[in-house]
């Protein structure tokens, strides 16, 4: 009996996986001394080692990082678990050490950094308490170490060992952990300081999924299994989407850095179109994995020289990946065309206060020629559009329909979302209360109004496909969260009503206020916050969408006429106040169109009042509808029963009161 020699199985050998990452560092390297950066740029020379060290260890840092956020993604939405495998627990035990090198080379790169700023020496007298003081002090020193301790907080919640679920808790928290990075790039002393960020943002946050996800699955590859197709061509769906954000937001972070075309004949521009090349590069491999390998996993899903065509590839890609990723950290380390205070920070006051020019003294035609891209918020809108109506052309191709009203409301939604956040609502509101107070009004009353009408729930579960292997997919997210406890406490009309309106007064009363004008991050969550809270104290009242059972409609009418007159509460006392909220902000603008801002923040009280009062009309036609539709269905439903039994319940309850009527005559006798 002859043995034939056994196959090995095709996986990412820990030298294809070493070689990526020496060839992003070889990248870094050659990128640095080509644009400079390791020359010696300011008075206090802090050495060679940090010179050359700090954008190796950025790049390390930012490699950790993607790392764990991709074994987190495989781990909690990706990958299948079978009964005799413990991939999920593998995953979990790999991201606990890459947020361990996370957190590690974060530490090196902020003692570095200090370094660099300072120009003193490693080791130096007083060096490290120094160090300590300094990352605490300045925000380029503070946000990365910020960063840092949240890999550290993710390493030690994976050593302890979670479930899927907890993964994609920490999949989210990882990646919201880019945001601190995003507000210290080199942009930040540009004109257009928020798009910056905002770019910033969303190319660290693709750059990292797609990455890491990348790397993920080369490293996990060998312990797929069958599940291995399946894996491919989910994590090749979102690859295409981190390619566009990474494309996109690259072409709009480069041109704000470069300052124009002639910014590309410079050093840092030659290294800028290297890693553009490399990107493109990419997208070449990542169409032929997508058209090629993915199939061919498909259709033989034991396929030895299918599973190692896949692993070549993917090995290429990850050098390349990391390749743009060591230029990138060059980049982050060399000087841009474009760097430096702005010279509207001395000129401007408004700009030196919210990174945002003073807008022309408002007038009638502002309201429909005034516009301002804020990138984050477009980006948003476009894309919920966007999937929106994909799912509802996919209904439409397999003959289902849906309903054309809830399209429109969704479209309606976004549109007005879209006009509060980029037109004369939100540039005038960095400068005016009363303005400031209309977008406010707009974004958290009458946007969220249109898109729970919209239906997206709803549309979801009928569009997106049932995963059966226990991973967690899109329409598996959305049903988690509207099913959860958490989700059905706020959504109780009471507490919907309390913590919108509740949180209203605690806005306008607290710092929270003046870090909302004078700060991107505060601009960012006060406009989601007031999203997230408008949508659920809508969907309490009208919504549409399954999840907790819903009160009935006279007592949701009742909740919302305490909730009118709460708010008539809240902008008569604003109409009436003298005293001016965020002084330290309002009083020094001196805008020669608003003489007195006491008098902008009165008729901010106004517009509290009046804006409020359409969306309110609104939900109350709403509700009284619904009212009358489920009063209607119930006469009839008793008039259906009626006319099978012969109006049994009639007179069942006639004979009850005539029962009672003899009753009574008895007793008198």
């Amino acid at each position: 009996m002859t043995h034939q020699p056994r196959t090995a199985r095709p996986t990412a050998r820990p030298g294809a996986l070493a070689a990526a990452v020496g060839a992003g560092l070889i990248a870094c390297a050659a990128a640095v001394r080509f644009t400079g950066a390791a020359d010696k740029l300011q008075l206090l020379d802090p050495g060679a080692v940090v010179r050359w060290g700090l954008p190796l260890a950025n790049l390390l840092f930012e490699l950790s990082i993607a790392l764990t956020i991709g074994l987190l993604l495989l781990g909690g939405m990706l990958m299948p678990e079978g009964t005799k495998t413990a991939r999920r627990i593998r995953a979990c035990r790999y991201a606990a050490w890459s947020g361990l090198a996370w957190a590690v080379f974060g530490a090196a790169g902020a003692v570095l950094n200090y370094a660099d700023d300072s120009g003193v020496h490693l080791g130096a007298s007083g060096f490290w308490s120094g160090a300590w003081h300094w990352t605490w002090q300045l925000e380029t020193l503070r946000n990365p170490a910020i960063t840092s301790l949240v890999g550290l907080a993710v390493a030690v919640v994976c050593f302890v060992g979670v479930g899927r679920a907890v993964q994609v808790w920490l999949f989210f928290g990882a990646l919201l952990a880019l945001w601190p990075l995003a507000l210290v790039g080199h942009s930040a002393g540009s004109n257009d300081h928020d798009a910056a960020v905002n770019s910033l943002a969303f190319h660290l946050a693709g750059v990292a999924v797609w990455v890491g996800g990348l790397l993920a699955v080369l490293i996990m590859w060998s312990r797929l299994g069958k599940g291995a197709p399946d894996v491919v061509a989910r994590f090749s769906t979102i690859a295409t989407w981190c390619y566009a954000m990474v494309g996109l937001s690259g072409i709009l972070n480069a041109w704000i850095r470069l300052g124009g075309l002639d910014g590309l004949s410079s050093r840092y521009g030659v290294v800028v179109l290297t890693k553009a090349a490399a990107l493109v590069g990419l997208g070449v491999l990542g169409w032929f994995q997508r058209r090629k390998v993915v199939d061919r996993l498909r259709a033989e899903r034991t396929s030895q020289p299918g599973r190692a065509a896949f692993a070549r590839l993917a090995t290429i890609e990850a050098l390349v990946m990391t390749v743009a990723i060591g230029l990138g950290a060059a980049l982050s380390r060399s000087q841009p065309p474009i760097a430096g205070e702005s010279p509207l920070q001395k000129t401007d006051i408004a700009f030196s206060l919210t990174d945002y020019p003073t807008p022309s003294p408002l007038v009638t035609s502002s309201w429909f020629t005034a516009w301002r891209v804020e990138w984050l918020f477009t980006v948003v809108a476009v894309v919920a559009l966007g999937v929106y109506l994909h799912w509802v052309w996919r209904l439409h191709r397999r003959g289902d329909k849906w309903p054309i009203a809830r399209t429109a409301w969704w479209i309606a939604g976004w549109a007005s979302f879209t006009y509060f956040a980029d037109s004369a609502p939100a540039i005038y509101g960095h400068v005016m209360f009363s303005m400031h107070m209309l977008m406010h009004m707009g974004v958290s009353m009458f946007v969220p109004i249109c898109l729970v009408r919209g239906g997206i729930v709803t549309l979801a579960m009928r569009a997106l496909p049932k995963r059966g292997d226990g991973t967690l997919g899109p329409r598996e997210i959305i049903l988690a969260i509207v099913h959860s406890r958490v989700f059905a406490f706020f959504a109780n009309p009471i507490i919907a009503a309390v913590l919108s309106f509740g949180t209203l007064i605690t806005f306008y009363y607290s710092p929270w206020f003046h870090l909302s004008l004078t700060t991107h991050t505060g601009h960012i969550l006060m406009v989601a916050h007031f999203m997230i809270t408008g949508y659920i104290y809508a969907y309490s009242l009208v919504g549409i969408d399954p999840g907790p059972k819903r009160w009935a409609p006279p007592i949701r009418m009742l909740i919302l006429l305490v909730a009118i007159a709460f708010h008539a509460f809240f902008g008569v006392a604003m109409m009436t106040g003298t005293t001016l909220l965020a002084p330290d902000f309002f009083s020094v603008l001196h805008l020669s169109w608003v003489p007195d801002p006491l008098v902008d923040q009165q008729r901010a009280g106004t517009v509290a009042w009046g804006a409020g009062e359409f969306p309110t009309l609104i939900l109350a036609m709403l509700i009284a509808a619904e009212w009358y539709r489920t009063d209607r269905a119930e006469g009839q439903r008793a008039e259906r029963q009626a006319e099978r039994d012969g109006d049994a319940e009639l007179h069942a309850y006639n004979d009850y009161l005539a029962a009672r009527a003899r009753a009574g005559t008895h007793e008198k006798d």
